[in-house]
């Protein structure tokens, strides 16, 4: 029996968490104290580099690098909490957020003392407006309490806080577009070169980094680089927060050492599927990441085997489908997500998310052929490392990943349709059996 190991989710559950004197009885704010007393902000960096953590929103690039990547000098620098949580099936973020609120602002001052930045903007989606509230709460108590603003704790550093909500839109968990959306422009995405560390918020060096990436610093300033490369894998160090969603028996948010079996995760924490059905597929990185199927339950959980499996593990958000799923109703409802989300600003996410969503529902009307699905698999391969940013990509891989191990239930779709002879299918509100749709 698979267990948690709890290092972000340690005291998730203590009445009163929220509050800045909770937090601070059980240690918080001890991390912030001794990186502005005893660490200089180079060795800071060294640490966090050394830790080797990589970003739990979905690239896995190492933290330490990407603040590392930052120019010093006297210029304005700005760090940007990408809270902004909408992958479909993730939602570790919002319990994050919502019960331990201080965790992630210490984690923010410590990034931007390491970083030399000076305004930290924790950027929400509009969605989450009860959680925004409760930032706002602990915003204003680490105001009072001298944890923010000017000169921190007697330190002589100045950082403030300013929590931005967002307004709905998908796109804005990209990187440069939630940028965009905080310089109050329409969220698209930029054209990279220039990259945020060099030119990002109001022309400034930015690093970025998301909820659950943050959160985990002030554990790594207390106990050290050693420490937390004890757990999890070489090349995956530390814990993950996984959502798990879909046909499951206990969905929820699970802290996980990385590196565990898949089958642990979801049958023995998330309880498997109901009794009497079996794993047909699973999302093991929200629903962006490409399809792997039950004879990939045995591999480890972490960055490098996800991408060994022709996947990834991205946000960590697992979406199960068991054995009464229609993989082709799945693939409609995944792509007409990221066709409604896209910005349209590039040709081949515009037109390609909607031209795969046309021809998806001609699949589920028993309109296309064998051939139509060579064409889909095609464009999809058309789309990946064609666009702007990577939401066109986000369709194009769990789709093809679909088509290609599915293709058979493809077929049978098509022709079972066909046979029907009932007249086009209303597709409207295809029933999948498990949501696809907002994060939240």
């Amino acid at each position: 029996m698979a267990d948690e190991v709890r290092l972000l989710f340690r005291n998730i559950d203590e009445p009163g968490l929220a509050g800045l004197e909770t937090y601070r009885r059980l240690g918080g704010y001890g991390a912030l104290e001794r990186a502005l007393r005893d660490i200089e902000p180079d060795d800071l960096l060294t640490t966090l580099e050394d830790s080797g953590l990589r970003g739990r929103g979905g690239a896995g690039f190492s933290m330490g690098k990407k603040a590392g990547f930052l120019p010093r000098g006297d210029m304005e620098k700005y760090l940007c909490c990408n809270a902004d949580e909408s992958e479909p099936g993730t939602f570790k973020d919002r319990e994050l957020m919502q019960k331990n609120p201080h965790q992630l602002l210490e984690g923010c001052l410590i990034a931007a003392i390491a970083a030399g930045a000076r305004y930290a903007f924790i950027f929400i989606r509009g969605e989450y407006w009860e959680i925004g509230d409760i930032l706002d709460r602990a915003v204003a108590e680490a105001y009072e309490s001298g944890l923010a603003g000017e000169n921190i704790l007697g330190s002589g550093h100045h950082v403030e806080l300013v929590v931005h909500r967002g307004a709905g839109a998908y796109i804005c968990g990209e990187e440069t577009a939630l940028l965009d959306s905080l310089e109050g422009k329409r969220g698209n995405p930029r054209l990279k070169p220039p990259f945020p560390a060099i030119a990002g918020l109001y022309g400034g060096p930015t690093l970025i980094n998301n909820v659950e990436t943050l959160s985990n610093l002030p554990h790594i300033v207390n106990n050290g680089a050693d420490w937390f490369t004890g757990f999890g894998t070489e090349e995956s160090p530390g814990t993950k927060v996984v959502s798990v969603s879909g046909c499951v028996k206990r969905p929820g948010n699970y802290e996980i050492e990385l590196g565990i079996p898949s089958r642990e995760l979801i049958y023995d924490l998330a309880g498997g599927p109901p009794e009497g059905r079996r794993v047909k597929a699973w999302f093991p990185g929200g629903s962006s990441a490409p399809l792997l199927t039950e004879d990939d339950l045995d591999l480890p959980y972490s960055f490098e085997a996800m991408a060994d499996a022709g996947s990834m593990l991205g946000s960590g958000a697992i979406i199960v489908a068991d054995d009464t799923v229609s993989i082709p109703a799945l693939a409609l409802r995944t792509a007409r997500f990221y066709h409604h989300e896209s910005c349209g600003k590039c040709t081949p996410c515009r037109e390609g998310t909607n031209w795969t969503v046309k021809m998806l529902e001609r699949v589920v009307r028993g309109e296309a052929t064998p051939m139509d699905l060579d064409i889909i698999a095609s464009v999809q391969e058309n789309i990946i490392g064609n666009c702007l940013c990577v939401l066109g990509d986000a369709m194009a891989m769990p789709v093809g990943s679909m088509v290609k191990k599915f293709r058979g239930e493809f077929e049978e779709a098509i022709e079972q349709a066909r046979v029907a002879q009932s007249g086009p299918l209303d597709v409207s509100h295809q029933d999948v059996g498990i949501p696809v749709g907002a994060g939240g």
